[in-house]
């Protein structure tokens, strides 16, 4: 039988390169029994990975039941169940943009965006039942479940939190930790990339990705209780070496570059302090590392083995016609060295190809997954 105890999950952010997360939940499920609760009491979870942290906790009692249903609905999405992606739609929240350009912050206090994902908003008050949290807490299938987000008017990564009562706030350097209500606005503030989606506003400030911000995004499961993380980044190999560039890269090729700084690069270097850190711990006798006030993290970390902006590629031509056209004002293609389209292609036949890579990459580490899990 598993251990569970103090043992997170923590689902980075990536738009529809989170579909990856869910083959690799797909694969570590088979080595439960169908009755059996999720192998985690913490669940931390950063724009798409907060929506299927969220749907995981709602499911906490049944780790099958909830990764089938996370499944079916990344093998049957659709764009225009994010975004809208029909012409008409484009065209009018296009217009609005420009309307509120030309007026003033007083006349227009709606936030400014490129696209209009109110459709996600819909699709989580259809799927995601809020009240199971608190009773999947209340019984014991889950201690916490956090989701990460960025404060435009601090500055700040703050993390919402929902979590049993001898969990506390925590306030750190440009980081925070606030006990609250979780519901569908908070993930979509999580989920909010800038400039793309909305800003989203929670009481009285606004609030983003929660990438944007994010110092220390080991930090969150740490606080909530964990000693054993296990991390699904969605950071993918590139498959083109570095050459040299005969010409200034394109704004498509900067901004893809900015959104993978955003979603993986903080991640990668809060691994590798907490590897120095456990080393450092690895020389201190166990009394002097309980005065530091200081313990050991065991971590977990599956990626993809392909590079996802590659496989994106080719189902360039399943993304909706109005957004191809939209990403072509900027110099966007099926050929572009970008892996902008890898973060918004939410059609069925790419996020199915990343579900199948996600479940390949976690079978091939199945080993190292038994023994992390303590799995015999």
């Amino acid at each position: 039988m598993a251990v569970r105890e103090n043992c997170a999950l923590m689902l980075g952010g990536g738009g529809a390169r989170a579909a990856y997360q869910v083959g690799v939940l797909k694969a570590l499920v088979q080595l439960y029994p169908r009755n059996h609760g999720i192998p985690f009491n913490v669940i931390c979870g950063t724009s798409a990975g907060a929506i299927n942290g969220t749907a995981m906790a709602t499911h906490a009692s049944c780790f099958h039941l909830g990764v089938k249903k996370l499944e079916w609905i990344w093998r049957h999405l659709h764009t225009s169940r994010i975004y809208k992606a029909a012409i008409p739609g484009v065209l009018q929240h296009l217009g609005a943009m420009l309307l509120k350009g030309i007026q003033t912050d007083l006349a227009n206090t709606d936030a400014g965006s490129l696209l209009d994902n109110s459709p996600l908003r819909d699709l989580l008050n259809e799927l995601i039942n809020f009240e199971r949290i608190d009773r999947n807490i209340q019984n014991g299938h889950l201690t916490a479940i956090s989701i990460d987000t960025s404060c435009y008017n601090t500055s700040q990564s703050v993390s919402f939190f929902q979590a049993s009562s001898e969990i506390e706030n925590w306030q750190r350097s440009r980081r925070s930790g606030l006990r609250t209500r979780l519901n569908t606005e908070h993930l979509m503030a999580s989920a909010a990339i800038p400039m793309v989606f909305p800003s989203i506003r929670l009481g009285k400030w606004y609030y983003g990705d929660g990438s944007v911000h994010q110092l220390s995004p080991l930090s969150c499961p740490i606080h909530l209780g964990a000693d054993r993380i296990m991390v699904i980044n969605l950071e993918s190999p590139h498959k083109q070496q570095p050459k040299d560039l005969e010409y200034h890269p394109k704004t498509a090729t900067i901004a893809g570059h900015l959104l993978d700084t955003i979603f993986s690069d903080t991640l990668n270097s809060d691994m590798e302090r907490l590897t120095r850190v456990n080393g450092t711990l690895a020389l201190i006798p166990p009394t002097s590392r309980e005065l530091l006030s200081l313990r050991n993290i065991d971590t977990l970390v599956i990626k993809p083995s392909e590079d996802l902006s590659e496989i994106a590629k080719r189902y360039y031509m399943e993304m909706p016609f109005a957004i191809r056209r939209l990403l072509g004002l900027i110099g966007i293609n099926s050929q572009s060295d970008t892996s902008i389209v890898s973060y918004l292609l939410f059609e069925k036949a790419y996020t199915g190809a990343l579900i199948d890579l996600g479940y390949k990459d976690a079978m091939n580490n199945l080993e190292e997954i038994k023994r992390f899990f303590n799995l015999g």
